[in-house]
């Protein structure tokens, strides 16, 4: 890969990663639940169903998915109802005291927990393996080995994602403490429970094809 083809990949990444989209309002929900240093644990989780997409792509199974109408509704169902039961969970989300936020990761999920919770976000979207399945070829140069260049695409993706979700993630914890009042609190609980359930019905939507 030529570092102009590279430096062209580094914009999409940065461009298709603050797109918001489940993955941020993840990231942003634990943030808002369990602050920074636990809430980003989401994000890692994120970072592991980008694995698992790429790893798709690159083994061709990406192809299979994108023609199998079984496959491809099967993931989108998954996807739909992961979405709702977070949606759910966040509706119903305790509210806490701003000075507890260090503490409340001790009695909420634990840090596996919200690396899966990110894990089966980003596993549950067919529509981003049919999406790389048609951009990251763009970017190959198919007379050099595969394997290396979907290495350096894979982990540049991951940085820059890593990077997004942060801010994501500390965001939404930065409004944590700025939030004094149960009935605060509430409102925004339920308004990421909205997005949660805005994003389940938008991928409800989601047809196969990348168009």
């Amino acid at each position: 890969m030529s570092l102009d083809t590279w430096l062209a990949f580094f914009v999409a990444c940065w461009i298709i990663s603050l797109s918001p989209g489940a993955g941020a309002i993840a990231s942003m929900s634990s943030g808002l639940n369990y602050g920074f240093a636990r809430g980003y644990w989401t994000a890692l989780g994120l970072q592991l169903g980008l694995v698992l997409q790429v790893t798709v792509v690159a083994a061709g199974v990406g192809a299979l998915l994108a023609t199998s109408a079984l496959a491809f509704t099967l993931i989108k169902w998954f996807g739909v109802l992961y979405l709702l039961y977070l949606a759910l969970r966040q509706w119903r989300a305790p509210v806490q005291a701003p000075d507890s936020v260090a503490l409340s990761g001790a009695v909420g999920v634990s840090p596996w927990g919200l690396l899966l919770r990110g894990l089966l976000v980003n596993a549950g979207n067919p529509k981003a393996v049919v999406f790389m399945l048609a951009v990251l070829p763009q970017f190959l140069a198919v007379q050099q080995p595969l394997l290396p260049q979907y290495l350096v695409m894979g982990a540049t993706m991951i940085a820059v994602d890593l990077i997004v979700m942060a801010g994501y993630t500390g965001l939404a914890s930065r409004l944590l403490r700025l939030l004094r009042s149960p009935r605060q609190q509430r409102v925004l609980n339920r308004t990421f429970a909205g997005l949660f359930a805005g994003a389940a019905g938008a991928l409800t939507l989601v047809r196969r094809g990348v168009s």
